[in-house]
């Protein structure tokens, strides 16, 4: 991918549907009797991932004027996958699907590219043998492949899992194998993590009570946040609409504050528990306005965003603001690299186990930006350009779809031409990225559909 210098942008524009609610949404929708029908599902490599884990283990899904139309199995009907089911890229997918299969007694072994071959899965694999389901890690320092070895428990008991980090997939993955469960599952995280789970458990009937950590994650510093779960007798098939996803707007938004005369990203969902990115841009001196919020069929906020640009400060990203902020951090990066003072992340050693080492990528994208850069094991430092443009660069992405977009928005900012090493790599979440751009003056050359 080759990025031309901007001198601005304007434009109205959508995202794809958010890939994190989507995985969920398929999952779930499987899991249910009857049919559902899924609106605006995101339609990224990971999510059709997910859809082709479902489909191996016995739901059927078409597509239908844009919709996604699921036939669910029920929660007894998924079967015993004939081969290792593929989890490409995603590890939202295999982390999730590990919960489903072993709640539902279902023997699968799961696999993926050699990205997702290198994460951690010891994290669900762990808590989930803790509860008395037998799952075994093969790979090398605990990654893939992992293995669910079926059959049919009681599990009559109510059960309790205290995670030790703040993760929406391991969360998902507890609550999810809870489902069959007999008896409530209870899961108690350090820290507010994603709720998209719970929210879309209740659209389907589930009794899933949090507390009000998750509605006010800003003002739950100190205290403990808790999901408890009763199992239902069975999921009914429904309408779920999808928001457009925050983590791939949040690039959209970047561009508008750095380069944007008029930018709208419209439909946008604003999920507390999501939506730190929002709170830490205008803590930086942007300008980004909601308007018309409204909740989708599925429990989602939605609203559209106006963004408008202005100087920026740096700001430090720590504690309670990482986990619900860990996808927008390279972006942030690349903002707080146009700001002025100190920009400052710490607490945040899950990006070092994400689609590649994000700590190292990002600083090594700022460094070709023209930023001195101080890593830490845990995040990174620096001091911002303020308003001088950056440096003409080339880098490679390590086939991280979000250090690509990040280098994107960066490259408008440029002093000349800039050009991204394994840019399709976007493709995993955002497949017309480039064209988006493109539809709000950007010049992009070399992806895009």
């Amino acid at each position: 991918m080759q990025i031309e210098p901007a001198k601005s942008l304007s434009g109205s524009v959508t995202v794809p549907g958010d890939k994190s609610v989507t995985h969920r949404a398929l999952m779930v929708a499987a899991l249910a009797e009857g049919r559902s029908t899924i609106v605006g599902a995101g339609d990224g490599e990971d999510n059709i991932s997910t859809r082709a884990a479902m489909t191996a283990l016995g739901a059927r899904f078409a597509d239908e004027d844009g919709d996604i139309i699921v036939d669910g199995v029920g929660l007894r009907g998924l079967r015993d996958a004939s081969a290792p089911i593929d989890c490409g890229n995603s590890g939202t997918t295999a982390r999730l699907l590990a919960g489903v299969l072993a709640g539902a007694g279902v023997t699968a072994t799961l696999t993926g590219d050699a990205s997702l071959s290198v994460r951690p899965m010891r994290r669900v694999a762990d808590p989930l043998t803790d509860l008395g389901y037998t799952v075994t890690v093969t790979g090398e320092r605990g990654t893939l492949p992992l293995t669910v070895t079926g059959g049919r428990r009681s599990n009559t008991e109510p059960v309790r899992a205290v995670l030790n980090v703040a993760s929406a997939q391991v969360k998902s993955c507890i609550l999810l194998s809870g489902l069959f469960r007999g008896a409530d599952t209870e899961v108690v995280e350090p820290a507010v993590s994603r709720d998209h789970t719970e929210r879309l458990l209740r659209a389907f009937g589930v009794r899933c009570a949090s507390t009000e950590h998750y509605t006010r994650p800003a003002e739950a510093h100190g205290t403990v946040p808790v999901v408890r779960l009763v199992p239902p007798a069975s999921l009914r098939g429904r309408r779920i609409e999808v928001p457009g996803d925050l983590s791939s707007a949040a690039f959209l938004i970047a561009a508008g504050i750095l380069r944007g005369e008029s930018v709208a990203v419209n439909n946008v969902g604003t999920n507390p528990t999501r939506a730190a990115f929002l709170d830490l841009v205008q803590e930086m001196g942007a300008d980004v306005t909601r308007r018309n919020r409204r909740v989708l069929e599925g429990g989602e906020p939605v609203a559209d965003l106006e963004v408008s640009a202005g100087p920026l400060r740096g700001v430090t990203i720590e504690g309670a603001a990482v986990p619900i902020a860990i996808d927008e951090i390279p972006i942030l990066c690349v903002l707080g690299a146009a700001s002025s003072g100190r920009f400052v992340v710490r607490d945040a050693a899950e990006l070092r186990v994400k689609e590649s080492d994000r700590i190292e990528h990002t600083a090594g994208l700022l460094r070709a930006m023209g930023v001195d850069v101080e890593e830490t094991p845990d995040g990174l430092q620096f001091e911002g350009l303020g308003a001088a443009s950056f440096k003409a660069f080339e880098v490679d992405a390590a086939h991280d779809h979000r250090i690509a977009m990040s280098a994107a928005v960066a490259a408008l900012c440029a002093d000349g031409v800039c050009s991204i090493t394994g840019a399709e790599a976007i493709d995993i979440s955002y497949p017309s990225f480039a064209d988006t751009l493109r539809s709000l003056g950007a010049v992009v050359d070399g992806v895009g559909r």
